[in-house]
């Protein structure tokens, strides 16, 4: 679980990162949570944005895309998911300590 300070931190690291993925009509599947833990191992923190198409709400994906891939949800703004997860092979993000 992240701290607010933790939290703080990291969305200022993803300020200037850009979407990777996107969740379309067909909402999330197992394709794309495959997709996001791989991605998500190598780089640590990364956003995913939601497209105008999907009629589901950004903050049930962001929570549903946090717990299947086993990361952290950072923040969710407007249509746009950060999510972090602690890498075991490639750590790069030091966290301010809680």
């Amino acid at each position: 679980m992240l701290t607010g300070k933790q939290k703080r931190y990291l969305r200022a690291q993803a300020h200037h990162l850009k979407p990777i993925f996107q969740v379309g009509k067909g909402s999330t599947n197992d394709h794309l949570i495959r997709h996001i833990e791989e991605a998500i191992e190598v780089r640590e923190l990364m956003k995913v944005s939601v497209l105008n198409n999907c009629l589901d709400d950004p903050r049930e994906i962001g929570a549903e895309l946090a717990e299947r891939a086993g990361a952290e949800l950072v923040q969710v703004i407007g249509k746009t998911i950060v999510l972090y997860k602690e890498s075991r092979d490639n750590k790069q993000i030091v966290l301010p300590r809680k």
